[in-house]
């Protein structure tokens, strides 16, 4: 730049490789997707290593409140399974897991309530509301938002949506505000459950009939080799999908994401959308560029 001037001259912007107009092209590509969502529900579960590492909690938090700011409807839901394991560990109690769940008793339970409404959740809200007082923190139980069942006798306070009653979340929503949802659910006497958080993702994406069901993984998105982050697949169907888990494509534990994929779709989602969370602003890449990252995925033909 020339002296004293904040302006930059024909040889700065030279020099830099023409940023400024690589800037202004992804705007130029963003401007028709913001149109498009302005005013549509977008449910993002929220877990993997963006939840743990600050940089991407960061940039996440960031990329949450710059679709509010486009006058989209964000809603995130989390879990915090490590979380969870990492304070049973410093309070001496060992974990148990059947069939990939944690046994949950009453002590469990009261530690995941601890964690997840009061640790994770609030570092959440706060990690948004550094950017304005947006972020509302709430669980499962408040405002009857998840009715829940007990799943299985043997895993204790393990539970299933029964119901979900989204008022609570659709008045947020209405006041402009970001609910951040913790995963536990209560039944009519008022007992608690630890729930699922892509189950909770996808049933209420389907409830506030959201455009958007987002999950934030560990993985590029649905492989046709897992040994190869090249081979992703851009967008399936539900029929697509059930045919891959049928011939063994899809396997182990990307059985239940994708499960969790389908179940958002069926209970009324437009569309969900696998990410991998450790790429930064990954949401932003997904909802605003022609390309697109990650796998999408609709109930009928992919368009």
């Amino acid at each position: 730049m020339t002296e004293n001037s904040l302006t930059p001259t024909a040889q700065d912007v030279a020099d830099r490789g023409f940023e400024p107009n690589r800037r202004a092209q992804a705007l130029i590509e963003a401007l028709p997707y913001i149109d498009r969502f302005r005013g549509a529900v977008v449910v993002v579960k929220f877990g993997g290593n963006a939840m743990i590492d600050p940089d991407l909690s960061r940039t996440f938090a960031e990329d949450i409140v710059l679709l509010r700011s486009v006058g989209m409807k964000p809603v995130v839901v989390h879990g915090g399974g490590p979380q969870i394991g990492d304070l049973l560990g410093r309070l001496g109690k060992e974990s148990e897991f059947r069939n990939g769940l944690r046994v949950t008793d009453e002590e469990t339970l009261d530690v995941a309530r601890m964690v997840l409404v009061g640790k994770v959740g609030r570092d959440i809200v706060g990690a948004i509301n550094v950017h304005g007082a947006y972020a509302v923190g709430l669980s499962g139980e408040d405002g009857g938002l998840i009715r829940a069942e007990i799943r299985d006798p043997e895993l204790g306070f393990v539970g299933d949506i029964v119901e979900v009653n989204p008022n609570i979340i659709e008045r947020l929503l209405a006041e402009e505000m970001i609910p951040v949802v913790s995963t536990i659910g209560s039944d009519e006497s008022g007992q608690a459950y630890n729930i699922n958080a892509d189950t909770v993702a996808g049933a209420l994406a389907g409830a506030l009939d959201a455009e958007k069901a987002i999950y934030l993984t560990d993985v590029p998105g649905l492989l046709s080799d897992v040994n190869d982050a090249a081979s992703i697949i851009a967008q399936a169907t539900v029929p697509e999908l059930r045919a891959l888990i049928n011939d063994g494509t899809i396997a182990g534990g990307m059985i239940p994401k994708v499960g969790a994929c389908i179940e958002a779709v069926e209970a009324g989602a437009t569309a969900a959308h696998m990410l991998d969370g450790r790429v930064p602003h990954v949401l932003l890449l997904e909802l605003f560029t022609d390309a697109g990252i990650g796998t999408k995925i609709t109930l009928g033909d992919p368009t």
